[in-house]
């Protein structure tokens, strides 16, 4: 933490004990104004009526009025004053990066003012997501040197031999091929993961248009076609109604393509994917459905999460943000997607879009 915001931090704790030293004290002297008043109240009032004022009993009363009134600025301050220091010192942890740092106050916070109840409550809720961001940006860190360290590590090894020389020519093809399929999914993870973060540090979706929604989904298994073919997977798109959409034509393209490469890379060969498309008033249903593998059900939990792979052994080929970027996307478009998979039986997903023309 720099030196400046450090200096900060010590001026305003310094402020706020030379407030508590000016509250303690105009509390003092409201306290002896109002007893000087009301004492010299009592001797006027003494004198037009006849009386006689006991002047010693007035010094005394006035002492013990300074006595009680000190109490009372002292009570009164470290209420006040106890957690705004309390306050401070926490933030100059906070600021030194310990996000641990939260406020218990007792007895103290339920009788200090309200203004300082709230903005202790403020500052512990701060500190908490603080915490959970730090713990998010440390895993997520983690996380994608993994997954960039792998394939680097496997084109640097294949590299080598070619470099080195002594190989047949149809290892000189393998090896050739196994560094471009690595350097294509290094770009898409680096694509995705800038992609991911633009996505979440936005909540406003421009350039939207109207478009065929059924056309692009079209469009999008077309895209996938040498893959599909090659699995001699059947495709069945007869449930598509005519839907014209409103949205960003680009973004909602990345939930399609990731759906289905999905249902192609996890369907087997000879087996099918249906995909359905309908308007219901002001939402759209697109169900995505494959006869693949299947998801455990221990997995289901977290596939939308950064990095997960249900498949522990990595023998398909993905960078775990095809869901999570599916999810982000359809949050924005203010929809909602849940999915139903069972192990050796397949995957339907369900994406539940509202069309913001509408």
């Amino acid at each position: 933490m720099s030196k400046n915001k450090s200096n900060k931090t010590d001026r305003l704790f310094g402020i706020v004990n030379r407030f508590g030293v000016k509250l303690m004290l105009l509390t003092l002297v409201i306290i002896l104004a109002a007893d000087i008043l009301t004492f010299t109240a009592t001797i006027i009032i003494d004198m037009v009526m006849g009386g006689t004022s006991n002047t010693h009993d007035i010094i005394g009363l006035i002492i013990a009025s300074a006595i009680i009134g000190a109490l009372m600025s002292f009570a009164i301050g470290n209420a006040v004053l106890k957690p705004l220091s309390l306050l401070i010192k926490a933030t100059k942890r906070v600021a030194n990066g310990d996000y641990t740092a939260k406020l218990e106050m007792g007895w103290v916070e339920r009788y200090t003012i309200r203004e300082l109840r709230e903005l202790i409550h403020d500052f512990n809720e701060m500190t908490e997501e603080l915490q959970n961001t730090e713990m998010f940006r440390k895993d997520f860190i983690s996380s994608f040197s993994h997954e960039f360290k792998t394939p680097l590590v496997s084109i640097r090894g294949f590299a080598r031999q070619l470099y080195e020389g002594d190989l047949t020519p149809e290892q000189q093809r393998e090896f050739s091929k196994i560094i471009l399929d690595e350097t294509e999914y290094l770009s898409v993870l680096s694509q995705n993961t800038l992609l991911m973060t633009n996505l979440e540090n936005r909540d406003i979706v421009t350039e939207k248009t109207r478009f065929s929604l059924d056309e692009q989904l079209r469009g999008c298994m077309i895209r996938l076609e040498p893959q599909w073919s090659a699995k001699n997977i059947e495709i069945d798109m007869e449930a598509l109604e005519e839907v014209s959409f409103f949205w960003n034509e680009q973004l909602l393209a990345h939930v399609w393509n990731n759906l289905f490469d999905n249902a192609v890379k996890f369907t087997q060969s000879g087996g099918m994917i249906c995909v359905s498309c309908k308007r219901n008033g002001k939402e759209v249903v697109v169900k995505v459905t494959d006869s693949g593998c299947g998801i455990p059900e221990s997995s289901l939990p977290h596939i939308f999460e950064k990095f997960y792979q249900a498949d522990s052994s990595h023998a398909t080929k993905g960078n775990g943000l095809g869901l999570p970027l599916v999810k982000r996307i359809i949050e924005l478009c203010e929809g909602e997607i849940t999915v139903n998979s069972e192990p050796g039986k397949g995957t339907e997903f369900t994406v539940i879009l509202r069309d913001a023309g509408n």
